[in-house]
C-alpha cells in the first residue's frame, strides 16, 4: 500500500503547486482558480482511493489520466478561467460516466452479443448528424440543441470499437450479414462508416476509424493481403479526395509549406510552431507566454500552449504519459483470454494511441493537421465524456484481468 501512495501524493502536490502558481500570477487574483484546482484534486483523489480500496483494477490508469486532466484544466484556466470552470463540470460528469460504464461493462453479460445494435445505432447517429448537424471548422459534426452541443462522432467511435470486437471475437451476427462472407460484410460496414465521415468532412476521425480497423484486423486475423488491399483503397480514396476537395488541398499545402501563406491558411500552424519554439526546454513560465495568438488554442492547439509555457520537457511529459497509458492498455489486452474482452481492450488502446498521434503530429507539423481533440486535455464535453466512458470500460477489463 505504501508504494501505491507515492504516485497520488505526487499528483496532489503537482496540482496544488500548479494552481497556486496560477492564482498568484493573475492580477487581480481570482479565487475561482483555487476552487477549480481544489475540485479537480478532490475528484481525482476520491476516485483513485475508491479504485484502490474496492480493488477495481489497475489504479495507475486513472492516475495517468488524472495528471493529463490536471495539466489540461490548468492550461484552460490560464487561457480563460471560464473554460476551466466548464471543463471541471464536464470532468465531474465524465467521472460519473466512468463509474457507470465500469459497472455496466462489469455486470452486464450480453454486451458481446449486440453487434447489430452497435452498428445500427452508429448509422442512426451519423444520419442524425447529416440531417440536423451544424458546421464547425468546415466539418458538419455537431448537433446543437439550445445551449447543449454534442459531437456524435465521439460516441460513434466507441460503438464502432464494440461492433468490430463483436466480429473479431467470433460473435458474428447473421441477421446483418446473411449469406455474404462475413469478412467482406464487415469491410463494407467499415467503409460505410468512413463514407459518412467523408460526407461530414471529418477526415481526421475517418483516418482514426480506418487505423483502428487495420490494427484489429492485423492483431486478431492477420490477413496481410486484406490489409494491403485496404491500404491501396485508402491511398486511392485519399488521392481522389485530394484532387476533388479544395480544403484537403489547402491542408496538404499548408503542411508542406505554411510560410507560403502565413497570414491566412498557414497562420494556425505557424503560430503553433512559434509557440513551441519560443518555450525552449523549460518554457516561458506559467502565465508568461502568449497562447492567445494561436487560433483554437483551447481545443486543437492546447499542446502548443503547454509547450510554450511549460517547455519541451512539459510537452515530452505529456507524450510519455500517453505512452505509459497505451502500454498499460496493451498489457491489459495481452493478459486477457481470447474473446470479446481482449478485442475491446485492444480497440480502446489503439483508439487513444492513434488519436494522440494524429493531433500531436498535426500540431508539430509532422503530418497534415486534422481537427480532432487531444484526449483528456483539450476543452470539450463530448470528447472528455466519451474518453472517460472508454476509460471506465478499460478499467473494468483491468479488474477482470486481475481477478483471473
Amino acid at each position: 500500500m505504501k508504494a501505491l501512495k507515492k504516485p497520488i501524493i505526487l499528483l496532489l502536490i503537482t496540482t496544488v503547486m500548479a494552481f497556486a502558481l496560477l492564482f498568484f500570477y493573475r492580477t487581480p487574483m481570482d479565487v475561482n482558480i483555487l476552487y477549480i484546482g481544489g475540485s479537480v484534486m478532490l475528484i481525482s483523489a476520491i476516485t483513485y482511493f475508491a479504485i484502490v480500496y474496492f480493488k477495481l483494477g489497475d489504479e495507475y490508469l486513472f492516475l495517468i489520466v488524472s495528471m493529463l486532466v490536471v495539466l489540461g484544466t490548468l492550461m484552460l484556466c490560464r487561457i480563460n478561467y471560464t473554460y476551466g470552470i466548464k471543463q471541471i463540470l464536464w470532468y465531474l460528469i465524465s467521472v460519473s460516466a466512468f463509474y457507470l460504464s465500469f459497472f455496466i461493462y462489469k455486470y452486464v453479460k450480453m454486451l458481446n452479443k449486440m453487434g447489430t445494435f452497435y452498428f445500427i445505432l452508429g448509422v442512426i447517429l451519423f444520419i442524425a448528424t447529416l440531417l440536423f448537424g451544424t458546421r464547425s471548422g468546415g466539418a458538419k459534426n455537431w448537433i446543437r440543441a439550445g445551449i447543449l452541443s454534442v459531437q456524435p462522432s465521439e460516441f460513434i467511435k466507441l460503438l464502432y470499437i464494440f461492433f468490430l470486437a463483436s466480429y473479431f471475437s467470433g460473435k458474428r451476427d447473421k441477421l446483418v450479414f446473411g449469406k455474404i462472407k462475413e469478412k467482406y460484410a464487415i469491410l463494407f460496414c467499415v467503409y460505410m462508416y468512413l463514407g459518412f465521415l467523408v460526407l461530414q468532412r471529418e477526415w481526421g476521425i475517418a483516418v482514426l476509424f480506418f487505423v483502428i480497423y487495420i490494427a484489429m484486423e492485423y492483431i486478431f486475423e492477420h490477413d496481410l493481403m486484406l490489409i494491403l488491399c485496404n491500404f491501396l483503397l485508402a491511398g486511392l480514396g485519399g488521392g481522389v479526395g485530394y484532387l476533388t476537395m479544395y480544403h484537403i488541398q489547402v491542408r496538404v499545402a499548408t503542411w508542406l509549406n505554411p510560410w507560403a501563406d502565413v497570414s491566412k491558411t498557414g497562420y494556425q500552424i505557424a503560430q503553433s510552431l512559434f509557440a513551441i519554439s519560443s518555450g525552449g526546454f523549460f518554457g516561458s513560465g506559467l502565465g508568461l507566454g502568449k497562447p492567445e495568438y494561436i487560433p483554437a488554442v483551447h481545443t486543437d492547439f492546447i499542446f502548443s500552449a503547454i509547450c510554450e509555457e511549460l517547455g519541451l520537457f512539459g510537452g515530452v511529459a505529456i507524450i510519455l504519459l500517453f505512452f505509459i497509458f497505451t502500454y498499460r492498455g496493451a498489457k491489459i489486452s495481452l493478459k486477457l483470454p481470447e474473446g470479446f474482452d481482449k478485442c475491446i481492450a485492444a480497440g480502446i488502446t489503439v483508439m487513444f494511441g492513434i488519436q494522440t498521434f494524429i493531433i500531436l503530429g498535426g500540431v508539430i507539423k509532422l503530418i497534415p493537421l486534422t481537427g480532432i481533440t487531444l484526449p483528456f486535455i483539450s476543452y470539450g464535453g463530448s470528447s472528455l465524456l466519451s474518453s472517460f466512458i472508454a476509460l471506465g470500460v478499460l478499467q473494468a477489463l483491468s479488474g477482470r484481468e486481475v481477478e483471473k
